[in-house]
């Protein structure tokens, strides 16, 4: 996967290669206002503190479009950023202004998760937890956190639970760059 020139939430441009990356990486599609991604939010920033350090890079991004749904674009990721203290925990928040990126990994929810190893394989794509807003589950991070515990002590190829999808709200997608996958029911 080869994704170039896109923004970070101070707005400067970055570009993602993924080839013999140095460290494991988890890879979040988030929004600001998805009340799915509201409740995870402490947790996410938790989960950035105690696995940054154990050389897991985790990464969100916010393939929103700010056209559409500006409290999602990068000023108002800056201010997100800036609240939870992500910065300090490791925790990158990038801004996806045209979407490929969210188009490459296929995703179609925020919040939707994805790890993958050291060499840059996918091992995990679902769901974050049980938690969701009103069931009164606390968010955990027990999957993402089992998944990348897995990678971390080399047990990449053993055969694991089945995987729950992601559940939240669809990514806003610009008018006119809908991906092929992406389907409306009307």
């Amino acid at each position: 996967m080869r994704v170039e020139t896109k923004r970070n939430e101070r707005e400067t441009h970055f570009s993602l290669f993924f080839t013999h990356p140095p460290k494991k990486k988890h890879f979040i599609h988030k929004s600001n206002h998805c009340p799915f991604v509201v409740l995870l939010k402490d947790a996410l920033v938790a989960l950035a503190r105690d696995y940054t350090p154990k050389f897991v890079k985790i990464v969100g991004i916010s393939s929103n479009s700010a056209e559409t749904h500006p409290q999602d674009g990068p000023a108002a990721m800056r201010d997100d950023a800036e609240k939870l203290g992500y910065a300090a925990a490791g925790f990158r928040y990038l801004f996806d202004e045209t979407q490929e990126i969210a188009k490459e990994f296929r995703a179609a929810c925020t919040p939707e998760f994805y790890v993958f190893d050291s060499r840059g394989r996918l091992f995990y794509h679902g769901q974050f937890d049980d938690a969701r807003p009103a069931n009164g589950v606390a968010p955990s991070g027990a999957d993402v956190r089992s998944a990348l515990d897995d990678v971390l002590s080399g047990r990449e190829e053993v055969s694991r639970k089945p995987v729950k999808r992601s559940l939240g709200c669809n990514i806003k997608w610009a008018p006119g760059n809908e991906p092929s996958y992406f389907h409306t029911v009307g």
